[in-house]
Parts: C-alpha cells; sequence; structure tokens
C-alpha cells in the first residue's frame, strides 16, 4: 500500500517534488551548521562564536623541579679533535661524567634497565649497565649554581678522527649528570640526566648539538625531555656568513629525520596569541608541541593554527591562579633553569 500511494502522490501531485526539496534543504542546512557535528570548511563557520564539537583532551600535569641543566656554549668550535665545552647548571651539587663513543644498543638498554632492574642514579650504575661499552670517559665535580665551564676531549693516543657515517654503531658523546648526595636524591624525583650530544667530524659534518635528554625518575620511570615551540621576538637578524652551513645543516637533518625540528627554532613568532594577536600565550598543543594559542582561543582549533596538524592533547603553562598573580607585571618570560615544570 505504501508504494502505491508513493507512487500516486508522484503521478498527481507536485506535493513529492516540495517534500524532496525540503528534505535536501534541511541536510544542507545541518552540515553547513554543524548539526551532526562532522567537520565543514572554517569559510562558512564563524570560530569566534561556535567551540569546537570534538572536545581536546586536556592533559593533567604534575610540577616536577628538575635539579639538572646542560648547555653548549660554544657549538660552532667542537669538532672531534678540539673537543667540546660544557656548561652545567644544576641546583645541588652534581658529578659530570663524559662516555665517549658509547655504544647506542647499550645506551638504550641501560635506560631499560633503569626501569626494571636497578635506578641509574650515579655513574657507576651506568657504567654496570653499559658494560664499559665506550671508548673514554671523564668525569667532573659540579659545585652547586656554579655554571663554569668544563672541556671535554679525547686524549690524543685515541687516535679517533670519526665514528663512521650514519646509522651509527656508537653515539660521538654522552654526558650523565647525577647528584652527588645521597641526601639530594631523596629529595628530588628526577635523580639523573641523560643527554646524547652530536660532535661534527670527517664523515658526518653536522654542527654540534643536544640530540636526546632523558630524565630518569626515581620511581623507575624516563621521560624524553623535549623542546617547546615557544612563540618569542629574534631581535637578531640571520648572518648572511652561515647561509651555507645552514642549507648543510638542513640536508642532513632531514637524513635523521631532525628537519621539522631544525626548521621550527628558526619560525619568529610573538609573545601574543596567534590568532587574536591580543591574550598572552598559554597553551601547548600535542604532539606538535607548538605554544602558540591563549586561553580564550584554545577552544575553538583542533588543528594547529601553525602546523595544521591534528590536536590530540593540550596543557597549560600555568593556572588560572598563577595567571591572576602575574597578570599586573604584564611579561611573559621563559621560566629559568630550575623552575618548576
Amino acid at each position: 500500500m505504501a508504494a502505491v500511494f508513493l507512487v500516486t502522490l508522484y503521478e498527481y501531485s507536485p506535493l513529492f517534488y516540495i517534500a524532496v526539496v525540503f528534505v535536501c534543504f534541511l541536510v544542507t542546512s545541518g552540515l553547513v551548521l554543524g548539526w551532526f557535528g562532522w567537520d565543514v570548511p572554517v569559510i562558512l563557520r564563524n570560530s569566534e562564536e561556535i567551540e569546537s564539537s570534538v572536545r581536546i583532551s586536556k592533559k593533567q600535569m604534575r610540577q616536577v623541579k628538575n635539579p639538572f641543566g646542560l648547555e653548549i656554549p660554544h657549538p660552532a668550535a667542537v669538532s672531534i679533535t678540539r673537543g667540546i665545552t660544557l656548561t652545567p647548571d644544576c641546583l645541588e651539587d652534581c658529578i659530570l661524567t663524559c662516555y665517549w663513543g658509547c655504544s647506542v644498543q647499550k645506551l638504550h638498554e641501560a635506560l631499560q634497565k633503569h626501569v626494571y632492574c636497578f635506578r641509574i642514579k650515579t655513574p657507576q650504575a651506568l657504567e654496570d649497565a653499559l658494560y664499559s661499552e665506550y671508548i673514554y670517559r671523564q668525569q667532573y665535580f659540579i659545585k652547586k649554581t656554579n655554571k663554569e665551564e668544563k672541556y671535554c676531549q679525547l686524549p690524543e693516543d685515541a687516535q679517533i678522527a670519526g665514528f663512521g657515517p650514519v646509522p651509527r654503531s656508537r653515539y660521538p658523546l654522552v654526558a650523565l649528570l647525577t647528584l652527588a648526595d645521597e641526601e639530594d636524591r631523596e629529595l628530588y624525583d628526577i635523580i639523573s640526566m641523560v643527554s646524547v650530544i652530536h660532535i661534527p667530524d670527517e664523515s658526518y659534518r653536522l654542527s654540534c648539538r643536544i640530540l636526546y635528554q632523558y630524565l630518569l625518575l626515581a620511581q623507575g620511570q624516563f621521560h624524553d625531555l623535549k623542546q617547546l615551540f615557544m612563540s618569542a621576538s629574534s631581535s637578531v637578524p640571520p648572518s648572511s656568513n652561515a647561509s651555507g652551513d645552514s642549507s648543510t645543516d638542513k640536508s642532513l637533518l632531514e637524513k635523521i629525520g631532525l628537519a621539522e625540528v631544525e626548521s621550527e627554532l628558526h619560525e619568529e613568532n610573538s609573545k601574543d596569541c596567534v590568532v587574536c594577536q591580543n591574550g598572552t600565550v598559554n597553551w601547548v598543543l600535542l604532539p606538535c608541541r607548538h605554544t602558540c594559542l591563549c586561553d580564550g582561543c584554545v577552544k575553538y582549533f583542533q588543528q594547529c593554527p601553525m602546523c595544521r596538524q591534528f590536536v590530540q592533547e593540550s596543557f597549560p603553562l600555568c593556572s588560572k591562579k598563577e595567571q591572576d598573580k602575574n597578570e599586573p607585571e604584564h611579561s611573559f618570560q621563559d621560566a629559568p633553569h630550575g623552575a618548576d615544570l
């Protein structure tokens, strides 16, 4: 009966055409206005009035004080033959141990042993986990808040000019920072920091830099310390003399998958939100790690406005209470080393 009714309606009444047009109108309106929760082009929607229909999960953060810091003050002057100068910056008395030619496989096995076997909180613990799979070792005592430069170099009788082409079986240099006093190890969640440092040689001329930094916790976890791409004004003009070196570095970075990171380091932004240009940036977007949105704009975006990568998680740099406390100062500065993160 229903089929007979539809055929009769189709043949003798214009109501059928009116109903079809009306249904199509409702479906189209629903798509444009986002009634069904589907994404539509931004040009059809006002992002200032309509929040994102998909909620981005906000990561719960825990404040942890990092007692370790390590910098390379003169990366352009570093090489395998000339050595390297390191500047440790620690909140407590520490021990800096440098391992030249450390085995890549043994280092990552040592990090797993920190999780499942024993805690790496002394240089001896790391050496036991490495099974002495390194070429040369140097050690320095670092006084609290003393930023004295420490010079590290392979001995002349080692006769090492390079560590071969990529992929390598050994890291050029691994620097371990550990707390010197047993009492200090009870005060901090982070008990040691492992830094993997690239040093240019004849076969691989990528400029010196810290490739990875691992924070080892007393509870048995370790975390890869990542750099945030924060908005910061840069008043230093690019040097024309370094154009050749930078292009070489870029091609070398592409081989090891770090080209994207290097390109982000040269982005020039302001401290204000990249969308409204009014609020102070406060939100870190993951996994791209761009810090470019304020509290008011972060709820409107499913994709990072800088790189267009989909946002899986996000977290604020400071809470609302901390923002209200610092609001009269009207300043946004990089947190000094040792601050709560």
